[in-house]
């Protein structure tokens, strides 16, 4: 049986190979398509960035794949239209695509549901007026911030250049011991390769933008429960049979 398609409609380049080398490992079929703008992390620049034109264009590339479900994989470019804003970038795009949508802010959420957290630590790369708009957004959605931190790192291309070391230690120096999980939310951070000692590191669940945006196309992608791919490899969202259930 072919496994499904799932699409992924990525702003501009940073870390994008994150995506096939999750493919790789899960054994999925993730295709990701590039929409442009300008990469700065600032609210005009991400409203533009997250606007129906700019969507409808990356649904448009991705239809030859004849994908099962498709995401915005960008949390700044979603959580910059607030929680109401965010559902209704999310409905277009599925109206657009013509399959279940959503975006990587919404996979924080579901993902930590999944997980039954309700209280995390939000180590961000952007600067701080940003993060506390993602701040909010988690807010909203019942999730508790203990702490928050704002790297401050101007543009998405530049958050791409960061090594593995480099984001082991910006996560090990930003958790909070009361947290029951980490959230780093920018899907320009390579992550993939570094779960495992990530998790290891602070002694619980990490989520990263990457991680939940692929964990949220499997979950919509209309996978039989229980078939959905699993990797010990990309932490426990991944390493346990949870896919169902931010539904």
């Amino acid at each position: 049986m072919q496994t499904p398609a799932i699409g992924f409609i990525y702003p501009d380049h940073a870390a994008e190979d994150d995506f096939p080398r999750a493919a790789e490992l899960l054994g999925a079929d993730l295709r990701v398509a590039h929409i442009y703008g300008t990469d700065l992390h600032a609210v005009p620049e991400l409203l533009d960035l997250g606007s129906p034109e700019k969507l409808r264009h990356g649904a448009e590339l991705l239809a030859e794949h004849r994908p099962s479900a498709v995401v915005w994989a960008c949390t700044s470019g979603s959580f910059v239209y607030g929680p109401e804003g965010a559902r209704e970038q999310v409905r277009g795009l599925g109206e657009a695509a013509g399959v279940p949508a959503s975006s990587t802010s919404f996979a924080f959420v579901n993902a930590a549901r999944a997980l039954g957290i309700s209280s995390v630590a939000v180590c961000a790369s952007y600067p701080d007026d940003v993060s506390g708009l993602f701040v909010d957004f988690l807010g909203a959605e019942g999730i508790r911030v203990l702490s928050m931190s704002a790297a401050d790192i101007d543009t998405a291309a530049e958050v791409g250049t960061l090594t593995d070391e480099q984001v082991l230690k910006l996560a090990a120096a930003n958790d909070h011991p009361d947290a029951e999980a980490l959230l780093i939310p920018d899907t320009a951070m390579h992550t993939v390769s570094v779960l495992p000692e990530l998790e290891a590191t602070l002694g619980k669940p990490v989520l990263t933008a990457n991680q939940v945006t692929i964990w949220e196309g499997i979950r919509i992608a209309g996978y039989s429960p229980g078939a959905e791919p699993i990797s010990d490899a990309l932490g426990k969202l991944f390493s346990e049979r949870l896919i169902h259930a931010g539904h």
